[in-house]
């Protein structure tokens, strides 16, 4: 049986893996349907609840061709039934044609709801710097 860390790693796996494959159906298993559920997309307002979370990763999946993640920097750290995740997640995709490559430093907040760690929280914050002082790093593809 897998340890509550390692299972926390696996749902935030999973979430880059919906989100690479632009699958709707994919994201929408990974996220707790609480009204308290909030995510912050770079550049955009705050989005609570899942209605305008699911609308806001159905507009970018419609408008990306393409989405590919190397994660580094990985950091969970576990207290009760909530997970948190910062990451940095380094981007490179195309949208309308145009070829993406970015840097995003990123925290995910998992709560534990049954047997599965769900995601409560997505924030992400573009990266103005080389992020040097952190370590520890994974790559998904």
């Amino acid at each position: 049986m897998k340890d509550e860390k390692e299972q926390a790693r696996e749902a935030n796996a999973n979430f880059y893996k919906a989100f690479e494959n632009l699958d709707i159906d994919a994201m929408e298993a990974i996220w707790s349907k609480a009204n308290y559920v909030k995510c912050i997309h770079p550049g955009w307002n705050l989005l609570i609840g899942w209605d305008a979370i699911r609308r806001s990763w159905v507009d970018i999946f419609s408008n990306t061709d393409y989405m590919e993640f190397t994660l580094t920097h990985l950091n969970i750290q576990l207290f009760d039934q909530i997970a948190w995740v910062v990451l940095t997640e380094n981007i490179w995709g195309s949208a309308g044609g145009e070829i993406i490559e970015s840097s995003i430093l990123a925290t995910n907040i998992f709560e534990k709801q049954g047997a599965l760690w769900l995601m409560i929280h997505h924030h992400g914050s573009p990266i103005l710097t080389s992020p040097s002082t952190l370590s520890s790093s994974t790559t998904i593809h």
